[in-house]
């Protein structure tokens, strides 16, 4: 018989069910029906309702988007939001300056007048979530835009989302936003009201030597020292509502905030993470594996460790080089790291085998049930992985090497004001116009940006990216190169800084003075980025009908394990919604002869002290408290200081400033990274390897109280002890 995909769901909530406590990305309004005898089972005190209410107040409300891509939480009842330093790190950057070096010394804001606006950083709540699987699958059977793929477009989705509540409602209530994210490849589907908020203000951050100890080297890695967090607030009009940033807002009174729990952490207590997974893929086939590690992984490592050796290298030289190029390294060697290691663990763990076994029980299964569908799913992708694995190269290395490493390839071409110009007939831009172009030229050309950096790494991209593309398979700025410079890359890159307005600024001066059409036309740095967008179309084109048919049979397949695995519940990949995960705080022995306990303290930031190593400077300050043994009511029962632990919850990127919470809902801790081996739970998830890693909420506070006398910031908290 025949069973469609909602009554699949409503069979998880018939039964019990004995599955991994600690596997799982889970969705919020489910957990009573597929989650809460699990928990309680591994020790939790609160009911599901506490941690999340459709119709009250809960955890969830204290748990919000940090900017973009962050997780953070609400601590105090004045708006106070508590977030990882690497994810306030940009704007630390922002207001740092080599006579105001915050990166270096920290930044503790003494009253609310010091503290930091940011212009455009948001906080965003979570109002409501709605299951409206039946409305966008009724939208679809009636859509003619004939657009194959409208079911995961995350514009048409949320323009069904502003359909569904209203245009009228939106605008009476301001900051609120809708969205409507696929769930199971585009099987289920939920709605999102969101509250926005855009006066985020820094309140407090340690020192890089606290907020980023063992930088690079330490990332990704267990055991692990660092103070990772930084505080901000949100404000709001004196109605609470959104509003821009104005000297006349007030700290937002929160609906929802968390205590902060000192009594600490044991080994195999319950804890749970909530927060905002940004992309896993579960659900992958081998062949997906395989084109993850071969190209999109590989290629990314390649590309950055050459940029990355280049910029470190500048960002040693010059102090002022080193605050601009921060943030850009920081994104950059985080990537690298994890694609690096995922490489490494797809093979060591075997995680090709991992899942052609579990394809291989879905064919067995699909066989006996009469439901070839399943089958024919697994073969196209296999299919279309491999006939569009070249495509895929060309892709990785043009956005690697090009887009994403040479800085001005994103010059912005003001094509349609070009094309505008020439219709009308005129040769000079009016001064309309060049407040446009002045605007864009300007924010490429920020304070964040070092021409000689740009142009060292440019030459060596683009002969690494000559070296793998084929001549006829590359951008056509490559016959520039080839006709007027004889090949010679570095005299190409040369011309461009010395011929290009946006590349030397006497010629910007000039073409101010005569805004000729003809001169940004024929820019030679335009040309240059116009070169690559117009490959990166090219290619697109060339690759959407594989996406269309891969996104088709990777819903068929995934429908097919969920129907196979209909008596147990089946978290979806993660995409960026709110979700929680649990489990225990658990040591780790990663392989044969290493066995690591569940938590490191400040006698691990001494031992790892190198003054000579910029990654593990440790403060004056620090080391006078940990002499003096001046750790008030924050240390281990042993009178040692907490400073990392780890638990065995399944989290990846964007689960960053997750608060990582008691049995109780108490605050204990933030997360901030992953172990090395346990990357790969963003395909599979493993309980021998993986482990969250947290900030011990005991170490925040101690660098707030005393390392920062920032007795203001403590005496706002509720802290139970």
């Amino acid at each position: 018989m025949k069973k469609n995909f909602l009554f699949i769901l409503l069979l998880f909530s018939s039964f019990s069910f004995s599955i991994k406590a600690d596997e799982g990305m889970w969705v919020l309004p489910l957990l009573n029906q597929q989650n809460i005898s699990q928990m309680k089972g591994l020790g939790l005190d609160i009911c599901a309702e506490d941690i999340y209410h459709p119709d009250s107040t809960s955890l969830k409300d204290a748990v919000v988007i940090f900017g973009r891509g962050c997780t953070g939480e609400v601590i105090s009842p004045n708006g106070l939001i508590l977030t990882n330093h690497h994810c306030g790190y940009s704007y630390i950057q922002q207001h740092s300056s080599v006579d105001n070096d915050l990166l270096t010394n920290g930044f503790w804001a003494k009253n609310r007048e010091e503290e930091l606006p940011n212009p455009g950083l948001t906080v965003t709540f979570i109002d409501k979530i709605e299951d409206v699987t039946a409305y966008v699958q009724n939208e679809i059977k009636q859509d003619t835009s004939k657009q194959e793929l409208n079911y995961l477009s995350a514009s048409y989705l949320n323009n069904l989302a502003e359909k569904r509540i209203g245009k009228d409602f939106l605008k009476k209530h301001p900051g609120i936003e809708v969205t409507i994210k696929p769930f199971y490849g585009g099987n289920q589907y939920y709605m999102f009201t969101q509250k926005v908020y855009p006066d985020v203000r820094m309140v407090a951050a340690p020192p890089s030597s606290i907020g980023k100890f063992g930088a690079d080297t330490d990332n990704w890695m267990w055991p692990r020292h660092t103070g990772d967090f930084s505080i901000f607030r949100v404000y709001a009009d004196s109605t609470g509502n959104p509003a821009p940033y104005s000297e006349k807002n007030i700290p937002l009174r929160p609906k929802k905030y968390f205590n902060l729990s000192t009594q600490g952490i044991q080994a195999n207590d319950f804890v749970m993470l909530m927060g905002f997974p940004g992309r896993t893929n579960h659900y992958y086939t081998p062949a997906e594996v395989i084109e993850r590690r071969d190209i999109e992984n590989s290629i990314r490592v390649e590309v950055r460790d050459l940029r990355q050796q280049l910029m470190l290298e500048e960002m040693l030289k010059d102090p002022k080089i080193r605050i601009q190029y921060s943030g850009k390294y920081a994104s950059s060697t985080n990537s690298y790291k994890s694609s690096k290691g995922m490489n490494k663990m797809i093979n060591q763990q075997q995680l090709v085998t991992l899942k052609e076994k579990e394809q291989q029980q879905l064919l067995e299964w699909s066989k006996q049930n009469d439901k070839p569908e399943y089958k024919q799913a697994a073969e196209d992708i296999a299919t279309i992985v491999n006939n569009r694995s070249n495509l895929k190269k060309r892709m990785q290395y043009l956005n690697e090497a090009l887009f994403i490493g040479i800085e001005f390839s994103r010059v912005p071409t003001h094509q349609s004001l070009i094309e505008k110009m020439k219709k009308s007939g005129k040769k000079i831009f009016p001064d309309s116009a060049m407040q446009t172009i002045n605007k864009g030229y300007f924010n490429f050309r920020n304070k964040d940006y070092a021409p000689e950096v740009d142009k060292k790494i440019a030459k060596a991209l683009l002969k690494l990216y000559a070296e793998k593309i084929s001549p006829e398979e590359r951008p056509a700025f490559f016959k520039t190169i080839d006709k007027k410079y004889n090949g010679n890359i570095d005299m190409y890159v040369d011309a461009l800084f010395e011929k290009s307005i946006y590349g030397n600024p006497s010629q910007y001066e000039k073409f101010k003075k005569h805004p000729s059409v003809k001169v940004l036309e024929q820019d030679v740095m335009i040309a240059f980025a116009r070169s690559i967008r117009d490959e990166a179309k090219n290619i697109s084109k060339a690759l959407k009908q594989d996406e269309i048919k891969i996104a088709n049979a990777q819903r068929t397949y995934i429908k097919g394990i969920l129907e196979m695995n209909e008596d147990k519940p089946n978290y979806p990949d993660a995409n960026f919604t709110i979700r929680l995960t649990y489990g225990n705080v658990s040591p780790l022995n990663p392989a044969d002869g290493i066995s690591c306990r569940y938590y490191t303290t400040l006698d691990g930031v001494m031992e790892k002290e190198d003054p000579d190593n910029w990654e593990f400077v440790v403060s004056p300050r620090l080391k006078e408290l940990y002499k003096k043994k001046d750790f008030e009511n924050y240390s281990r029962t042993d009178g040692s200081m907490p400073v990392n632990f780890i638990a065995n919850t399944h989290t990846t990127g964007g689960n960053s400033g997750s608060p990582v919470m008691n049995s109780k809902g108490e605050l204990v801790g933030i997360g901030f990274d992953r172990n090395w081996e346990g990357i790969t739970g963003d395909i599979q998830y493993q309980k021998t390897y993986q482990r969250t890693i947290c900030t011990d909420i005991r170490y925040i506070l101690f660098i707030i109280d005393k390392y920062a006398n920032a007795s203001h910031l403590i005496e706002e908290l509720n802290i139970i002890r």
